[in-house]
């Protein structure tokens, strides 16, 4: 069998083009490992791959939830096992590629369900958090050390989502990590992790933003806003929603959310870049932002991992 290959990066990395370049090389599939990509409702505003990069490479698991739905990494990881295991069955080779580093965890570590969260315990944790942020987010890190390596200060409904855990179940969200069995064996996957310049990746994300704008990413917020969905649900805070959700009501320019989307974005990727290096401290760095070096080093990587398994 075949290492499944798995490739994890910030945003605006390159990880699309990477993934297509080994999917034609080495037979292969992709799967999304990226939150928000998940979601139907945002195609632009999470650069999910384009008609052409679909169909360069066959993509799995890319815009299947609906907006409404509260998608968890448990869910993700019980998808991504099932398609992973009907890949190899048809001999095709998988690859996970996505900026979410909770959902490649989810595979390599194991990842229990967190329980149901009552009203009750959200309601508390949302309160506090409109109430002050700061003491919020404070009150979090005093009983869940790994929050700082995961949520950024400003990030409300992060640390909402991880105050709720704690109240409800008295253990930080961190804690369930691990739990159960992991959906990949050592031995039959490889890790890379994508690690361009910082000053690179930012530079890319608001030539991204820009583009993103000239492709309608007003009028696809603007559809998802009219649906009048509860504000906190994740993909109500895809970077960019919440700026856009402002300006549609005429609490802010459309410059403002543009200008809010990249530094929403650039944060997201800064926090990225720490999970890289704090929580995939074994994962082989490939700094190179030339596709065919990079395809290349993986091509390599698979290969030596398949032949000591024979």
């Amino acid at each position: 069998m075949r290492p499944t290959i798995l490739i994890h990066g910030p945003t605006a990395s390159g990880k699309t083009k990477l993934a297509i370049a080994l999917a034609n090389r080495l037979d292969g599939e992709i799967i999304n490992a990226d939150a928000m990509q998940c979601y139907a409702d945002l195609h632009i505003l999470t650069a999910r791959p384009d008609a052409e990069e679909e169909a360069a490479a066959p993509h799995h698991m890319f815009g299947h939830v609906d907006a409404a739905t509260r998608y968890s990494a448990g869910s993700w990881s019980k998808e991504a096992a099932s398609k992973i295991a009907e890949l190899r069955e048809r001999g095709k080779l998988p690859i996970v590629v996505g900026g979410t580093g909770l959902y490649l965890m989810a595979l390599t570590e194991g990842l229990s369900e967190i329980p149901p969260i009552p009203d009750t315990a959200r309601r508390e944790a949302r309160a506090r958090v409109a109430q002050d942020q700061s003491a919020a987010f404070a009150d979090l890190l005093a009983k869940d050390h790994a929050a700082r390596d995961r949520i950024e200060p400003q990030d409300r409904q992060r640390t909402a989502r991880a105050l709720e855990v704690l109240i409800a179940t008295g253990r930080p969200i961190s804690s369930f990590h691990g739990e159960q069995a992991p959906v990949l064996e050592a031995g039959s996957w490889i890790g890379v992790a994508l690690t361009p310049p910082r000053e690179h990746t930012y530079a890319r994300i608001d030539i991204r933003v820009d583009k993103m704008m000239k492709l309608g990413a007003r009028d696809e917020a603007r559809r998802l806003w009219e649906r009048k969905l509860d504000s906190e649900l994740p993909a109500m805070r895809a970077h960019g929603m919440p700026g856009f959700a402002d300006h549609f009501a005429g609490h802010a320019a459309l410059a403002d959310a543009v200008d809010r989307c990249k530094r929403d974005t650039r944060r997201y990727a800064k926090r990225q870049m720490t999970w890289i290096a704090h929580q995939f401290t074994r994962w082989p760095r490939v700094p190179s932002q030339d596709v065919y070096v990079r395809t290349r080093v993986i091509v390599d990587m698979h290969a030596e991992v398949q032949n000591r398994g024979h």
